[in-house]
This record gives C-alpha cells, structure tokens and sequence, in this order.
C-alpha cells in the first residue's frame, strides 16, 4: 500500500503504476458535471491555487448540517467518471491537477492528458459511500454552493487514507482498457 499526501507532485504521480493500491490523505476537491463545464468555459483564477498539484474527486455527497454551523459528510460514493471525458483532459491542464477519484475510469482524451499533466486516475469502491465518509475528516470549504446546489458545488475537504486503486496511469496504462480486452476475447470464444 502506497501512502499519499497532498499537495502531489508531478515525480510521486509519475512512479505510480496501474494497480498499485493508495491510501491518500491531504486535501481532496469534488467537482461533477457542472463544475467541469464551469472550469473549461469560465476558467475562474480562484481555483487555480486550490487545484494545484491536488485531487479531483468525482463525487455529489450527502452532507449534513452541523449544530454549530459546520458540515460533516454522512455519504461520499464515487460517481460515474466518464461523464467528465468532454472536459476532463482541459481542466487536468489549465489547473495542473495530478489527480481525478472517481468509478467506471475515462476515456482515450483523459488518458492522453494525464500522460501530458504527469497525473493518474484512481478508482475508489462504488456502493461504499458511508463508509468512504468515515475517511472524510473535514469539511475545509465549500464554494459556489448556491450557484450550483449541494451534489455538484466544489466541496473542499480533508481526508485520511482514502482507498485508492490506479487504474489509469501517467503512462498510458489503464486496467479499464485491460479489461475490456480480456472481456471481447472471452466472450468471442464463447461465441465460437
């Protein structure tokens, strides 16, 4: 198991291999469908020092509402991460991200740009979302929370070995396209 810290630099990202299994703690960032579209159309210079050298997570939380005023995470499952592919590639690069959480990995224009960024691409488990909330230790800020609602604003947070698989490296690697493969071979010969 690899541990990791953010902020990330581009040699740690650059020594990852698929498969290898993370524990990653440090500031993580979520961001979905409308916070893509917002970073490759605005390009808004507030996030630039937010997401250097940091993590994406693709993730619409269940949070709740602390008596004092603060938040907590109550579910924080992986969403479906291809949905990102139209923007994925350009935010990677405009912001200097070394990292995107999500399920289900991505396509061939993220793939190329986490070869140019020197950034990966790292499954976490889907369906385990309040026990991924348990590694959730707090929530730093949160902006555009009015503009864009709850699931898909930029929660900031703070968390403490968060499981992690690298399923799409910095070299090209991807275990989704593995996969795949292995998968249209055995069912041809089944259909043979």
């Amino acid at each position: 198991m690899i541990k990791l810290t953010t902020p990330l630099s581009e040699a740690q990202i650059r020594a990852l291999k698929v498969g290898d299994e993370v524990l990653l703690s440090g500031n993580v960032i979520l961001s979905r469908d409308t916070g893509h579209k917002f970073m490759v159309e605005k390009k808004p210079d507030w996030l630039r020092p937010i997401l250097e050298n940091a993590v994406i997570y693709h993730c619409g939380p269940v949070v709740a509402k602390n008596p004092d005023g603060t938040w907590r995470f109550v579910a924080s499952g992986p969403t479906t991460s291809i949905r990102e592919e139209p923007y994925q590639a350009e935010v990677l690069e405009t912001y200097t991200v070394r990292g995107v959480i999500g399920k289900g990995g991505m396509g061939p224009k993220t793939s190329a740009g986490l070869q140019k960024v020197g950034a990966c691409y790292f499954h976490t488990t889907g369906g385990a979302g309040a026990l991924l909330a348990e590694r959730v230790k707090r929530v730093i800020d949160v902006k555009m929370l009015e503009e864009f609602g709850s699931p898909e604003a930029f929660w900031i947070i703070e968390v403490e070995d968060f499981p992690l698989v690298v399923t799409m490296d910095s070299h090209g690697g991807s275990l989704h396209d593995e996969v795949l493969k292995a998968s249209q071979e055995r069912a041809k010969a089944l259909t043979a």
